[in-house]
C-alpha cells in the first residue's frame, strides 16, 4: 500500500497543506487558508507600526480547512485513496512567534477575559516592539555571557523570543502574570494535534530554541537564572516553566489524538513530528546539503546552510544563529536573512506605482518586469538600501530604514522596482561574503518561494550580482514539503537524507551569471557597500560625495 505524508506550512498571511507520495514526491493534494483576522492575517496597532500579532484561532481553523482540502483533492486523484495511508504529519511555522499560554497550554488570546487585548495574542515574528529590549539583552550578554550571544551572531534581535517576552512584561504586567508559560507557534500546534498542550512537557523544537531563545546544551539549555534576573527577576522565575530539552524535527512529538483525528479526517495515532521554522524545513524540502545555500524568497528572506557538527565551526558575527540540529540532525544549521523582500516590492506597488502600469497588483508587477527586463544594469542611475523593515543580517538592526539614491525627474516606477531587486541581491551577497569569510564555502544556491518561480528578471539579477548559478526548487511549496519529509521521518519510514533523495529536485532552468553584467554590478556593489557601512555602522568614516557622480557615470555608459 502506498504511503503519504502531510506537510503543514504556517506563513505570515496564510497557511497551506501539501500531501506527498513518499515514493517519488508527487504532490497529491494542497490547500490554502487565508487568515481572516486583522489585515491579511496580522493584527496591527495604528499607534505603533512595530506591532504585529495574530489570532491563534486562525491557526486552528486553518488546520482543519487545509487538511481536509488536501485530502479531498487526493481522493479525486488517487483511486481508492484511504486517509489511513497518511502515516506522518509535519508542521512548520514562522518564528520567533511566541504564544502566551495558561497552565493548560491554552493561548491567553482565546480566553474571554483577554478578548481584544493585542498583548495576549500571538506575537508574530515581524513584531519589532521589543527593539529596546533586544539592545538591552545584547549589551548584558556582551558584558557577562559573551558565549551565548556569540552563537546568535553577536546581536540579539527584536524578532526573537526573549525580546518579546521582556517587552510584554513591561507594557502589560497583567497579561504577563496570567501567562504560565510561553510556547512557540511551531511547538504549540504539534502539541494541539497530539492532545496534550501542557507547557512543561510538550516537545520543544531545537530550531526555535537555539536560533531565537539562546538555548544550547553547551551552557545547560536556556540562559541561566542569574543572567535572566539581571534583565528582570520574573524572567528567572519563568525559566522553570519553560523547558530544559529541545529536539530535532525527525523526532516524534506525539500521535494524533482522537479529537483532532475526527476534525481532520485522518487516522488516530498518526505520527506528528517536532515542529520547526518554515525556512529551516523549507531548506530540507529544497534539498539542502553541505555546500548548498538555500534562499527562501518570500515576504522576507531566510538563508540556510549546514556544516558537520563533528567539525569545528567558528562563530559568525551578524548571522541569526548557529544551532546543532536546527536544519538536519548531525549538522549545525546556519541562519541568515533579510527583513523585507517581497514585502518591499508589494509596498512599492501599493503606494508608488501609477495606474498606467495596470489596475491590479498583478498587472503592475507584470508590466514592471517587462519594462525593466530590457534595461542594462546601472542604466537607471539608481541605488537602494533595502532596509524598509530594518536589517536582519549582517547588521541586525531594526532601526535602520530604506534609502533610494539617484532619482531624477525622469525616474520611472519600474526602474525603482529594479533598484529594489538589486538592493536585495546586494544584501544577499553581503551575507554570503560574511559566511564565507568565516570558513563556510557556498558551492551552489537553490532558491525557493514564489519570487524564484515567477520573476525571471529577479533571478537573473541575483545570478549576475552574486556571481553564482541560481537553481530553483522543483516544488513551489518547499516549506510544506520539508515538513512532510519530517513527518515521514517521525513515522520511521526512513531517515531524512533518504527521503530527501526521493522527493526533492531542482528545475531544469538554471540562471547563469552574465559576465558583462557581473562587471557593472561589481562597480555598483562597491557603492552599495559604502552606503551599507556609512548608514549601518558606527565605525564608518569618510565622504559620500563620489557616490551620486559614480552612479551618473555608470548610467551614462549603460544607457
Amino acid at each position: 500500500m502506498k504511503q503519504y505524508a502531510l506537510g503543514i506550512d504556517y506563513g505570515t498571511n496564510s497557511c497551506r497543506s501539501l500531501l506527498i507520495d513518499l515514493e517519488n514526491g508527487a504532490e497529491m493534494g494542497s490547500s490554502v487558508f487565508n487568515y481572516p483576522s486583522g489585515e491579511m492575517g496580522v493584527l496591527l496597532d495604528a499607534k505603533d507600526p512595530h506591532v504585529a500579532r495574530q489570532n491563534p484561532q486562525d491557526y486552528l481553523d486553518g488546520m482543519v480547512a487545509i487538511t481536509r482540502g488536501a485530502l479531498e483533492q487526493a481522493a479525486t486523484k488517487i483511486p481508492g485513496f484511504d486517509p489511513a495511508q497518511v502515516i506522518g504529519i509535519g508542521i512548520d511555522t514562522t518564528g520567533s512567534t511566541p504564544i502566551p499560554v495558561n497552565q493548560d497550554g491554552t493561548p491567553l488570546g482565546l480566553l474571554p477575559e483577554f478578548k481584544g487585548n493585542l498583548n495576549a495574542m500571538v506575537w508574530l515574528w515581524k513584531d519589532h516592539t521589543g527593539y529596546a529590549e533586544a539592545a538591552e539583552i545584547t549589551e548584558l550578554a556582551r558584558q557577562i555571557r559573551p558565549n551565548i550571544i556569540a552563537k546568535c551572531g553577536g546581536i540579539y534581535s527584536s524578532e526573537w523570543f526573549w525580546s518579546k517576552i521582556l517587552r510584554l512584561r513591561r507594557i502589560d504586567p497583567e497579561v504577563f502574570a496570567a501567562a504560565y508559560s510561553f510556547v512557540e507557534h511551531c511547538d504549540w500546534l504539534p502539541a494541539v494535534l497530539a492532545g496534550d498542550t501542557t507547557p512543561t512537557t510538550l516537545k520543544r523544537s531545537v530550531c526555535a530554541a537555539g536560533h531565537k531563545a539562546m538555548f544550547s546544551a553547551e551552557w545547560g539549555g536556556l540562559p541561566d537564572k542569574e543572567f535572566l534576573s539581571q534583565l528582570d527577576p520574573t524572567l528567572a522565575d519563568l525559566r522553570d516553566r519553560l523547558y530544559g530539552e529541545a529536539h530535532t524535527s525527525d523526532v516524534k512529538a506525539g500521535s494524533l489524538c482522537a479529537e483532532w483525528a475526527a476534525k481532520l479526517g485522518l487516522k488516530e495515532g498518526t505520527a506528528i513530528s517536532v515542529g520547526a521554522f518554515d525556512a529551516h524545513m523549507g531548506a530540507v524540502g529544497a534539498g539542502i546539503k553541505e555546500g548548498t545555500l538555500v534562499k527562501i524568497l518570500g515576504t522576507s528572506t531566510c538563508d540556510l546552510m549546514i556544516a558537520p557538527a563533528n567539525k569545528p565551526l567558528a562563530d559568525i558575527p551578524g548571522v541569526c544563529g548557529i544551532v546543532n540540529g536546527s536544519v538536519l540532525p548531525g549538522y549545525f544549521g546556519i541562519e541568515a536573512g533579510q527583513s523585507a523582500v517581497g514585502d518591499l516590492f508589494l509596498w512599492l506597488v501599493n503606494h508608488l506605482v501609477p495606474e498606467s502600469y495596470g489596475s491590479t497588483v498583478g498587472e503592475k508587477f507584470v508590466a514592471m518586469e517587462k519594462a525593466m527586463s530590457a534595461q542594462k544594469p546601472g542604466a537607471s542611475g539608481l541605488l537602494a538600501l533595502d532596509w524598509n523593515n530594518g536589517n536582519r543580517t549582517v547588521l541586525v538592526d531594526v532601526r535602520l530604514t530604506g534609502l533610494l539614491l539617484g532619482q531624477t525627474l525622469h525616474t520611472e516606477a519600474h526602474e525603482i522596482y529594479r533598484a529594489y531587486i538589486e538592493a536585495t541581491a546586494f544584501g544577499a551577497l553581503t551575507i554570503i561574503k560574511r559566511v564565507e569569510d568565516y570558513g563556510v564555502k557556498v558551492e551552489e544556491i537553490i532558491n525557493t518561494g514564489g519570487l524564484s518561480i515567477k520573476n525571471a528578471t529577479l533571478m537573473q539579477c541575483y545570478a549576475d550580482i552574486i556571481g553564482k548559478p541560481m537553481k530553483v526548487s522543483q516544488s513551489e511549496q518547499t516549506c510544506a514539503l520539508g515538513a512532510a519529509i519530517f513527518g515521514a521521518a517521525a513515522a520511521d519510514v526512513a531517515d531524512v537524507g533518504t527521503l530527501q533523495a526521493k522527493v526533492t529536485a531542482t528545475r531544469e532552468k538554471v540562471y547563469e551569471p552574465i559576465p558583462e553584467n557581473q562587471a557593472v554590478y561589481a562597480e555598483l556593489y562597491a557603492l552599495y557597500h559604502t552606503l551599507h557601512d556609512a548608514f549601518g555602522t558606527a565605525q564608518w568614516s569618510g565622504n559620500l560625495g563620489h557616490v551620486m557622480k559614480k552612479l551618473l557615470e555608470i548610467r551614462s555608459r549603460q544607457s
